[in-house]
């Protein structure tokens, strides 16, 4: 009897310790900056983590949403204090710094294999966004870039048929399309071209279309690239643009329209933009044609801009596999397209032909195009402080009037040095 009762209490115990095993959850916090009135964020909360979660019992993750603006000190912080998330959607310009203090996971060396498939399933713009010293410390989770914007009413009163396809169209279209008269006492103005800003978020497509760079090929050098001479030609472009009236004030923070306010309304014949813009102007001007066309082509090619998010693992993580599936599942076609039907646009090249994809957005097959070819900005840890230097130095050209050489060949001497301190 009490060996039967012995082994009975035996039994018990190993099934409770069984049962502990088969269900022991590793927990996986994922930070995101996703708005909690967004899209996203409901898509996010209510369908992708519940879904994962159900596929992976053994597997609990839990996230966390941070406001973008105070996202980048958090990260901060934690690393100072330990205290971090497993995996967490990062502003791609932030990326390489947070590698070059060691407290990313090497995807592709610690899952080569993985790794190894997913690639070249990006395009190559948002994955070179991830890159530092030799390896890939996340992944692009989501992405952007900016299409030319053409006015076609506009463009038919002037008598040009079309958006032009190459950077000496461009600039003759910018000058045709710009009107400064009096009508009936009334001043009219038109400008040929709008942006919001000279900063390299405005300035790249400019820059690398025309042929020229702020470094070199392996992100170590500005001296001969910043200030090349397609560099050069390019600032001196956007300047005499300016100053001669063709380009709006609001390239260099002065009064107006906002850019799609004057693109809707005839102000501005042609602006650059990212595909925020279609909800922007269609919740606006919802009689309103948009009309996209790829970036303008020079000696450099179509080159826009690249924007967006990447995902990316801490290596203090204590479920590193755990970590890794989430991620993998966040970038895999299904959870990327329920994504964009909100709106998110993916970095994967392998949708690019997916009707799916396309089908509640239609106007992501332009951007998609332009991603093929679109650059980052360069994923250096000093990226922050190089972004200040290039702006400065092009407000002191198109604003100022100094020449873009002297402006530029100051700006590749401060780039030497903040990439040396970095």
């Amino acid at each position: 009897m009490v060996k039967g009762f012995r082994f009975f209490v035996i039994l018990v115990l190993f099934c409770v310790f069984l049962t502990s095993f088969s269900f022991a959850v590793s927990k996986v916090l994922f930070w995101h900056a996703y708005s909690t009135t967004s899209g996203e964020y409901k898509v996010l909360t209510e369908k992708v983590i519940p879904d994962f979660n159900k596929l992976h019992p053994d597997i609990q993750v839990v996230q966390q949403q941070v406001p973008y603006d105070t996202m980048y000190q958090k990260l901060i912080v934690g690393v100072r204090s330990g205290v971090l998330p497993d995996v967490a959607r990062m502003d791609i310009i932030w990326v390489p710094q947070f590698a070059n203090v060691e407290i990313l996971v090497p995807l592709d060396k610690e899952f080569a294999t993985d790794f190894s498939f997913m690639q070249n399933d990006f395009f190559p713009g948002p994955l070179s966004t991830c890159k530092w010293k030799g390896h890939y410390y996340g992944l692009p989770l989501d992405t952007n870039t900016r299409v030319l914007l053409w006015n076609k009413k506009v463009f038919e009163e002037a008598g040009i048929q079309g958006p032009p396809k190459t950077m000496d169209e461009f600039i003759q279209y910018i000058k045709k399309l710009t009107v400064h008269k009096t009508v009936n006492g009334k001043k009219v103005d038109r400008w040929g071209f709008a942006d919001g800003g000279l900063g390299p978020w405005n300035s790249i497509p400019w820059i690398a279309s025309m042929g020229g760079s702020i470094l070199n090929e392996d992100n170590t050098k500005a001296e001969g690239y910043v200030n090349s001479s397609d560099s050069i030609r390019a600032l001196q472009t956007v300047a005499e643009l300016y100053r001669g009236g063709y380009i709006a004030p609001t390239i260099a923070g002065g009064g107006g329209l906002g850019t799609f306010e004057g693109y809707a309304e005839g102000v501005y014949a042609m602006t650059i933009a990212g595909p925020w813009s279609y909800p922007i102007l269609k919740g606006e001007y919802p009689d309103f044609t948009i009309d996209y066309a790829i970036w303008p082509t020079g000696k450099g090619g179509s080159r826009s801009v690249v924007g967006g998010e990447d995902i990316v693992m801490f290596n203090t993580t204590k479920y590193p596999k755990a970590a890794w599936e989430f991620t993998k599942y966040m970038l895999s076609k299904k959870v990327q397209i329920e994504f964009a039907q909100v709106g998110q646009m993916s970095a994967l090249n392998t949708l690019a032909n997916n009707p799916e994809y396309f089908k509640i957005h239609p106007f992501f097959k332009i951007y998609s195009e332009q991603l093929k070819t679109a650059v980052a900005r360069n994923p250096v840890p000093a990226w922050q402080k190089i972004d200040n230097i290039l702006g400065n130095a092009w407000a002191q050209t198109v604003v100022g009037g100094t020449p873009a050489k002297v402006s530029l060949s100051a700006a590749a001497q401060q780039i030497e040095k903040a990439l040396e301190s970095q």
